[in-house]
């Protein structure tokens, strides 16, 4: 054995042995139980870092745990190949998307497997070949049959540079978050899923996820955004009436005004002969649109000149265009009370809009909106009704003429699934002048992608490509060309994990072997970032329904347990090239070794906070793995030498030993299976290995009881520093890999004690600590306690009015 702990070495020699012995290439097997691990897999941008260490380093842990209980464990990985990067690096280094995709697939690949995590790569899959996208391609086509996708005008963010549509997300102060170039609003014709026909599902179902954060659960139900309002329609004398929703129907008495969105039909109506709300429309073009930015943005608008009906009071309200009303929500208009709601009274004192209290009397609105429910008055015949009695009335009164009715109403929107960008999966569609929108015939299924494109950036080359788009209908057999959109590259990422689980299936999108490894509530631990909560987590769970609907799958969720990974910080934020705060991976690899590495990354915090990296830190994960390797050399150094003798017939010391030893172990299976506090499972280790450093002793019996500890020691360590428990396992003489041997079991009997600590307080402050015999009654201990002379020093002269003695514990003694 080599004195020194040589990391390259042992890290190529384990690594040889798992790829040689396919150690983690795994098939169906019922007679164990599954265990599915899934960490998010990678965008193939060219080099891993420090996030994606964290990330897959965790997943590793627990797939090597749930190995060692003898579970039948699954831990696949791959590459979500599509995206914009790709094409933004095709410009920059002029090579194809597809080229640069897949040389840095190759390199990272590398990276991966340096990094010793146990993958099963026979099922490695990358989104961007037709053996993937080409499932997805049917999957559509199934869906466009049954009506769950279609497509339709829309308004969208357009991306003048990128030319291509943003999500709201993608948008940052008015900006695209790739170009920062100032972005339109457009209409152009889009595909759209209905994700809205399972928003019903998609929030109930929330309810069965035990395992996932409070927080996903709480950001996707908002996201969802489940209520429940009345629907009003607000008549206009000659013309189409005004629709709008609410879920504050108390309020209708105070509504002043109507605001529409910028893109309404009625107010493009209005901009025809008025220069100024046209040149306002032209200005809500630039806008951002999401949440956060409508919520802090300056509220604007301009008087349409229309009018409409109140539809109980029958005055006359003015309609007003705003840019805080979407087009994309709902009808694109909403009633306006500016006395009970605070957006609508800076609108309303702004422009100089009546405002009409209804609601809460004795409160003043000279200052701001009054937003409580309450009892309503000045508002006819539902005075003195509170909110539920006047949501119910408004809502007869409103269904009695013909002018309202309930409705349960969802901020979820559909999916608009289309993107105006080369590097993605092609929409399966043919538009024909005579069929109109015809999807593509099975067996002419993959719709492939060509790879090798003159790409200049400036829209998708395969829309100046007639060898692919030009083709005939099959319906009609004229002319018609395919759909040169592609698929949002989430659509992707929505449904891989469970392709991992057939993925030499030629012939189907999914088989038998999906329900094995998906049964009893889905991939068994997901792992990825806080990031991910809503839209990937989202659409994933939105096709899982797909796919059970399908008849592919018997699952309702696709993730039983979710496990969402702090960010890797560096001088307090997070890593990134532009502030130049990034940490190679290769390079502290080469340095230190991957065991070292993995180490730290799971050592600096427990896995759901943000760790900060430090230099020192990783240092001394090096000196750590140093230790251990200079204990179990230690330990066969004395083996030569010295018999290994039993556990019978200890010693005091070789108990103290064994003890420590399933103490640490009982408390590293709690945390390493419960709790995924990896962190505290490495202080364990630490701890005991320093307690095993200091036991040198080379009798038989005590040689037993090392060797006890180390194979503790190393088999617990082993999912996280694996290849130096693999080399020192194997150095020891054992004949099984330690990959392959079971997590070790805590002997009940070793946690015995003869003697164990008891504390005693006075008054419960701590005046003496006693070692007792661990089977001495409460009286007896009483009475040691009473009469140790640091106690009575404390109690002499004094009444002691009671004792409280928790058994092996802790004896309290209260005095007055």
């Amino acid at each position: 054995m080599n004195p020194e702990y040589n990391a390259q070495t042992i890290e190529s020699q384990a690594q040889d042995y798992w790829q040689k012995n396919k150690s983690f290439e795994v098939i169906e097997d019922t007679s164990k139980e599954k265990y599915y691990c899934l960490s998010m897999f990678p965008y193939p941008s060219g080099r891993l870092h420090m996030g994606h260490v964290r990330n897959y380093s965790i997943g590793d842990v627990i797939s090597r745990y749930q190995k060692m209980q003898g579970k039948n464990v699954l831990q696949p990985i791959g590459w979500d190949g599509f995206g914009l990067p790709a094409e933004n690096a095709a410009l920059k280094n002029k090579v194809p998307p597809a080229k640069w995709t897949y040389e840095n697939i190759n390199y990272m690949k590398k990276q991966l497997s340096q990094l010793g995590f146990g993958y099963d790569w026979s099922r490695e899959i990358a989104t961007c070949h037709p053996d993937y996208y080409r499932w997805e391609q049917w999957l559509f086509v199934k869906l466009f049959e049954k009506g769950l996708v279609y497509k339709k005008n829309a308004i969208v963010n357009w991306d003048p540079v990128d030319q291509t549509v943003l999500a709201n997300e993608q948008v940052i102060d008015g900006r695209g978050w790739r170009s920062d170039a100032l972005i339109e609003k457009k209409e152009i014709s889009q595909w759209f899923m209905r994700i809205t026909d399972y928003a019903d599902e998609l929030l109930s179902s929330l309810d069965q996820l035990d395992g996932w954060p409070d927080a996903v659960k709480t950001m996707q139900k908002n996201w969802i955004g489940k209520s429940v309002g009345l629907e009003i329609t607000f008549p206009r004398e000659g013309a189409d009436a005004l629709e709008v929703y609410t879920t504050r129907p108390d309020t209708l008495m105070g509504v002043t005004y109507l605001a529409i969105a910028s893109e309404h039909p009625l107010a493009l109506e209005a901009s025809k002969n008025n220069p100024q709300v046209q040149t306002f429309i032209d200005e809500c073009k630039t806008l951002q649109t999401t949440e956060a930015s409508m919520e802090t943005m300056e509220k604007k608008g301009i008087d349409s000149g229309f009018k409409c009906t109140h539809p109980i009071s029958g005055n006359e309200v003015p309609i007003w265009i705003a840019n805080f009303v979407l087009m994309g929500y709902g009808t694109g208009a909403v009633m306006s009370v500016p006395a009970h709601d605070e957006r609508d009274y800076e609108f309303a004192k702004k422009y100089a809009i009546s405002i009409k209290q209804v609601i809460n009397e004795g409160q003043n609105i000279n200052e701001s909106a009054v937003t409580d429910k309450g009892v309503l008055f000045n508002s006819g015949a539902f005075n003195g009704m509170n909110f539920d009695q006047a949501f119910d009335n408004i809502a007869k009164t409103l269904m009695a003429n013909n002018l309202g009715n309930k409705k349960t109403n969802y901020r979820l929107r559909d999916w608009g699934v289309s993107r105006q960008r080369y590097w993605g999966c092609p929409i399966p569609i043919i538009n024909c002048p005579s069929c109109g929108s015809v999807a593509v015939p099975e067996a002419d299924l993959p719709v492939i992608l060509p790879e090798k494109v003159d790409f200049e950036g400036v829209g998708s080359p395969i829309k100046k490509m007639p060898e692919f788009y030009q083709t005939t209908c099959p319906k009609c057999n004229e002319a018609a060309q395919r759909e040169t959109d592609t698929f949002d590259t989430f659509f992707e990422s929505s449904w891989y994990f469970a392709r991992y689980t057939c993925k030499d299936n030629s012939n189907k999108m999914l088989d038998e072997r999906a329900n094995y490894w998906l049964d009893n509530g889905g991939v068994d631990q997901y792992i990825g970032g806080i990031e991910h909560a809503i839209l990937h987590l989202l659409y994933a769970r939105f096709f899982n329904k797909l796919l059970r609907d399908e008849g592919l799958i018997k699952n309702d969720e696709p993730f039983k347990n979710l496990l969402t990974q702090g960010m890797v910080l560096k001088d307090g934020s997070k890593m990134s090239k532009s502030k130049g705060n990034t940490v190679d991976p290769a390079q502290m690899i080469e340095k230190y070794g991957a065991d070292t590495v993995r180490l730290f990354i799971l050592f600096a915090a427990p896995p759901t906070q943000d760790l900060e990296w430090s230099d020192s830190g990783l240092e001394g994960a090096y000196r750590f793995i140093n230790k251990v390797y200079r204990l179990v050399s230690g330990f066969i150094k004395d083996q030569e030498n010295n018999a290994i003798g039993s556990l019978d017939n200890l010693d005091k010391a070789q108990k103290d030993i064994r003890f420590k030893t399933h103490q640490a172990l009982n408390k590293i299976t709690d945390d390493m299976d419960r709790r995924h506090l990896f962190n505290t499972v490495i202080a364990a280790l630490m701890e005991l290995s320093n307690t095993l450093s200091k036991f040198n002793d080379t009798s038989a019996a005590s040689m037993s009881v090392r060797q006890e500890s180390i194979h503790i020691l190393l088999k617990t360590l082993s999912p996280i520093a694996p290849h130096l428990c693999h080399y020192l396992w194997q150095t020891l003489g054992n004949a099984t890999a330690i990959i392959n041997e079971p997590w070790p079991s805590i002997d009940k009997s070793a946690l015995t004690q003869d003697e164990v600590q008891i504390i005693v307080q006075v008054n419960g402050k701590l005046r003496a600590k006693l070692m007792l015999d661990a089977n001495a009654d409460k009286a007896q201990v009483e009475t040691q306690a009473l009469a140790d002379e640091n106690v009575t020093k404390f109690t002499d002269g004094k009444t002691i009015v009671k004792v409280i003695v928790i058994p092996n514990k802790l004896v309290n003694i209260v005095i007055k």
